[in-house]
């Protein structure tokens, strides 16, 4: 079993930079390859490019939240969530939660 995560492939998890300009300021996130990856593919089913859907994504949260201590950590969540729901499983925290004190 483990070989199905041990082979994974090193090019998906390198870190890569970018660009992404987050209420006109520009700024630079980096992420592993596989991360971006499936971000451009939210975006592109959202009808955005990545750098408006990231936009638009950093916008809904500071209005709901007021804040976002790390915004790269909530891109990556953003897209175990997406992974989760293409599978149909969508976890809430308090299961989320659960599940961690079981396996611990």
């Amino acid at each position: 079993m483990c070989q199905i995560y041990s082979g994974t492939e090193p090019e998906l998890y390198q870190c890569v930079s970018r660009s992404v300009r987050i209420n006109g300021v520009v700024t630079s996130l980096r992420l592993e390859l596989r991360f971006w990856q499936i971000l451009d593919e939210i975006s592109a089913g959202e009808g955005f490019s990545t750098p408006q859907f990231l936009g638009k994504i950093y916008d809904e949260v500071v209005a709901q939240r007021g804040d976002i201590p790390n915004f790269a950590s909530l891109l990556r969540v953003i897209c175990a969530v997406y992974l989760e729901k293409q599978i149909g499983l969508h976890t809430t925290l308090n299961e989320a939660q659960t599940r961690s004190r079981l396996v611990s």
